[in-house]
Formats: structure tokens, C-alpha cells, sequence
């Protein structure tokens, strides 16, 4: 298994209003589609991604639903080179407000896409402009989890901070620097949380589908969505929070 992340998917209620906003505001081009009978799933990157970053998948189901944001999931995260600048030029063109650079002690900034869903901006040198840096995600045991990233997907953690009330470790494969990992935030205080239905799952790259869904049964992953209940093009299992994690050949 390569483990690099090949996607992170989120739900949205207007397909056309969400692929405006991430073309206008990130310049995300539109790089696959598949229209199902009751869905469309439509995928987005930076035109001058490198390969082995992330794509952003967005599903759009036709029955209209609405849903819960819950607060399993936290952001994904986008990188620019100056985050004042980047910020700035979002406010220009007319997205809303939400944590500025100065709130956030000019490290990082926020602003949510016309779903709600939250999306931080990091500087950082390496990898393209909006591309995708990282994925965060709420974590009841952070021991348990990163455990998990490591025995069931070969991740190494990175990076950590460790702050006054809670702490965030970095999780990632052997993979290019512009690869996207995911952050792993854990609360001090005992938190428990909801996931919600607005966000979907992370997916990782496999060499083989079948080999690798092996592997991730021999670790004793949970066998959620097997291969052959997918017609053998992608599988899923969860972690041990119930993080949804699709395994595809890309």
C-alpha cells in the first residue's frame, strides 16, 4: 500500500454554487466526475498540483438532503505563501469573514466554503497554491490513533504540538513533501464527538487492491466495505474513531 492520500471527500447541497466558489476563490479545476444514478461526485485540484497531492472530492446526492456538520471532522487546510496576502484577496472577492490572520496569531487563517465547511490557510513552501496540506480530524484516544495511522496504514508521525489544552499530531506516509497528511487533534478535557454526515472519508492509495485490503485485515482493521461489495474498484474500513478511510487504486 503507498498510502498517500488521494482524496479527501465532503458533501454539498448546491454542486454548482460549491464548484463556483472553490474555481473562483482557490482556482481548482475540475479533474473528474462521476454521475451516478443518484449522486454525482465531482473532483477538484490546482491545475499545477503535484501527483501525489490530494484532490478534493465533493458528492452531491439529487434527493436534496440537508446535513449535520458534527464536530468529528475539523477543516481541511490549503497552502499559500503569505497568508495575510491570501486572506485578503478572499475578503476582496467576497468571502465571508471568519478567523483572520491577527486572530489566529498570524500563523493561520480561516474562512468556510458556501457549505459551512471550515478550511485553514498554512504557509508553506512546498506544493501548490490552494493545494491541500492537511486534513484535520478530532480524536477521543490520541494514543489509540495514532497507533491506528501507524500499524494499519505504515504512517509516521511528523509533527506534534503539544499545547496547555489540547495537541495535534501529524500523521504521513512515506511520501512526496507535498503529499497531504492528517492532523489528529486531541482534547484535553475527555471530549467525545459527533460525526455528523457533511463531511465523508479520507482515501488512500493502494498498489493492489486486494493485496492491500489483506494486509488491513491480517492488521485487523474493520471490515466495513469489502472490495467485493464495491465491485472490487475501492473498499473502506474505519478507525477507532469511526473515521471513514476508502482504499482505491487510483
Amino acid at each position: 500500500m503507498t498510502g498517500v492520500l488521494d482524496h479527501v471527500m465532503m458533501r454539498v447541497e448546491d454542486l454548482d454554487t460549491s464548484l463556483d466558489w472553490y474555481n473562483t476563490h482557490l482556482g481548482y479545476e475540475e479533474t473528474g466526475r462521476w454521475e451516478a444514478d443518484t449522486f454525482t461526485n465531482v473532483y477538484l485540484a490546482p491545475p499545477d498540483r503535484h501527483e501525489e497531492e490530494a484532490k478534493l472530492e465533493l458528492t452531491y446526492n439529487h434527493d436534496d438532503r440537508t446535513y449535520e456538520m458534527g464536530d468529528a471532522w475539523g477543516h481541511i487546510a490549503v497552502r499559500v505563501d503569505d497568508v495575510y496576502d491570501a486572506y485578503e484577496q478572499l475578503m476582496d472577492e467576497g468571502v465571508e469573514d471568519y478567523r483572520d490572520p491577527d486572530s489566529c496569531g498570524g500563523q493561520y487563517a480561516f474562512v468556510k466554503d458556501p457549505d459551512g465547511h471550515e478550511i485553514e490557510i498554512v504557509e508553506r513552501e512546498q506544493g501548490a497554491r490552494w493545494g491541500l496540506d492537511h486534513t484535520m480530524v478530532r480524536v477521543e484516544d490520541a494514543d489509540a490513533a495514532i497507533g491506528w495511522y501507524s500499524r494499519k496504514l505504515d504512517y509516521d508521525l511528523v509533527r506534534r504540538s503539544e499545547n496547555e489544552d489540547f495537541a495535534l499530531y501529524f500523521m504521513k506516509p512515506d511520501a512526496a513533501e507535498q503529499a497531504m497528511s492528517v492532523e489528529l487533534t486531541y482534547n484535553y478535557d475527555g471530549s467525545s464527538y459527533e460525526l455528523g454526515d457533511a463531511w465523508g472519508h479520507l482515501a488512500v492509495r493502494a498498489d493492489d487492491l486486494q493485496d492491500d485490503w489483506k494486509t488491513l485485515m491480517e492488521r485487523h482493521a474493520e471490515n466495513y466495505r469489502d472490495p467485493e461489495s464495491c465491485d472490487n474498484r475501492y473498499a473502506f474500513t474505519k478507525t477507532n474513531d469511526s473515521h471513514e478511510i476508502e482504499i482505491l487504486e487510483p
